[in-house]
């Protein structure tokens, strides 16, 4: 080819989306570059979320926006599309729904991914047409395979400073709401070796900016080590393997569900966890609900006491910080449910919280569920919720006016000369708030003290 592949990159849903898009970017990367605008791309890459309803419309508009700009801007453009929505609903279907898009990557293709964007980029240069919707392409097989694994060359692109670190794919839990099992598939461990290797080229700087925050995310944390992979066995033996290395930082666990919080990896967070430490005393458990009747009827491994499992992590390390996120109008749930809830957040008083109408998907056993509840119901709940939450973030932020805090720097704000986004170690990046820092040594990707000097709802604000 002439000139490297220009690639423009969307990537929808969660972080362990964005660790799939930059593998694949990575992978991709000889002989291609990225670029910020569709209208200049060879081609055009969106990697799809399906988890919910509203994650699916998102993909769809998403799609049909950059089919839109290539038509009438950049009609040579080749539209691919990965991810959740082609594993949810079929490459060919979706083909039939959208004809406009040349490829659909099936996860089955990934290995001849290179192959098939060379021929259809070729094709198109040559004035032809390439379509691909799974299946075989004597095309595609030319060029060899990709290696979308742990270890593998990944093109980060999260703010600088932190990365995501996925540990394992798919769940083998059977919740009632879910569609991730049908979506990917049982719970499978990442090998540990091929871990460490990736966290270690991340901190390194191999991967792009040398990385100072990991943040593990997987579907379910906790069930790390269980099924497949070789390595270490428990999650506990991979942290101690990833606070070893040098030039780490800050290590976040997400994702961790309540009844994989056991004895050992409790006093594991007891004997290492520290806010000026390496390991955050930082505790991401997705409740979904308070109510036992709601958390039996939701199918969920936890159904019992919610309030145990706060109790247990605050006893072994008072420092933590909690998230959770909650479900509000599952089927059945009637006021009294929700009212227990209600009590539950008040009196927990979470520093982060996320809450969600509930949505019924198709093919989920919540879905044929009786009592199902009023949209109206669902969105009034979750503004109560949230109204809740939002006095009980800006008292608990508050307490941290006139401490002094590392700051880890993610970016400039846009149009604010001398002001940046960063986070203090009791915020994740992405889902909760962050922290305005201006002042000496603040630029992006570095750790800098700071003297907190303000609080807002869910946001602070720091001079160094």
């Amino acid at each position: 080819m002439d000139h490297p592949i220009r690639v423009h990159v969307t990537s929808l849903g969660c972080p362990k989306n964005t660790v799939d898009t930059e593998r694949l970017v990575g992978a991709l990367s000889p002989g291609m570059e990225l670029t910020p605008h569709p209208d200049d791309a060879d081609l055009i890459l969106v990697n799809t979320c399906a988890f919910i309803h509203p994650a699916v419309e998102e993909s769809i508009e998403t799609i049909l926006e950059l089919v839109r700009t290539a038509e009438e801007e950049n009609p040579t453009a080749v539209v691919a599309v990965a991810g959740c929505l082609v594993q949810r609903y079929g490459a060919d279907e979706l083909a039939a729904e959208m004809p406009e898009v040349d490829l659909w990557l099936v996860p089955d293709d990934w290995p001849r991914w290179h192959g098939l964007v060379l021929a259809a980029v070729e094709a198109r240069r040559a004035g032809g047409l390439f379509k691909f919707a799974g299946g075989q392409s004597d095309a595609a097989d030319t060029v060899g395979a990709l290696d979308l694994k742990p270890g593998s060359l990944r093109s980060l692109s999260t703010t600088a400073g932190h990365a995501y670190l996925k540990v394992s794919e798919g769940c083998d839990h059977a919740c009632g709401f879910c569609t991730i099992p049908s979506i990917k598939g049982p719970h499978v461990s990442f090998d540990a070796d091929a871990l460490v290797a990736e966290a270690e080229a991340l901190v390194a700087g191999r991967h792009g900016p040398p990385v100072k925050e990991l943040v593990l995310v997987g579907q379910d944390l906790t069930a790390w080590g269980r099924t497949g992979g070789t390595g270490s066995k428990s999650l506990t033996a991979l942290l101690e393997r990833l606070l070893k290395i040098n030039g780490l930082t800050w290590l976040r666990t997400m994702y961790l569900y309540p009844a994989g919080l056991d004895e050992r990896l409790l006093d594991f967070y007891r004997a290492n966890a520290d806010p000026q430490g390496t390991l955050l005393p930082y505790f991401d458990i997705p409740l979904q609900h308070a109510h036992p009747d709601i958390l039996r009827r939701m199918g969920r491994p936890f159904s019992g006491d919610p309030m145990r499992v706060v109790e247990r992590v605050r006893a072994k390390v008072p420092e933590s910080v909690l998230r959770t996120t909650f479900i509000v109008g599952y089927p059945g749930e009637e006021e009294q449910h929700f009212e227990a809830l209600e009590q539950f957040v008040r009196e927990v008083r979470f520093q982060h919280l996320g809450v969600f109408p509930y949505w019924p998907e198709e093919g989920t056993p919540a879905a044929a569920m009786e009592n199902q509840v009023e949209d109206a119901v669902k969105q009034e709940r979750l503004a109560r919720l949230m109204s809740m939450q939002a006095e009980i973030s800006a008292e608990l932020l508050e307490a941290y006016v006139d401490e002094e805090m590392d700051v880890l720097v993610d970016d400039m704000v846009p149009d604010w000369p001398g002001l940046h986004r960063g986070r203090v170690w009791l915020q994740a990046p992405d889902v909760d708030g962050v922290t305005y820092i201006s002042g000496k040594g603040v630029h992006p990707g570095v750790v800098v003290k700071a003297l907190v000097e303000d609080s807002k709802t869910y946001d602070l604000v720091a001079l160094s």
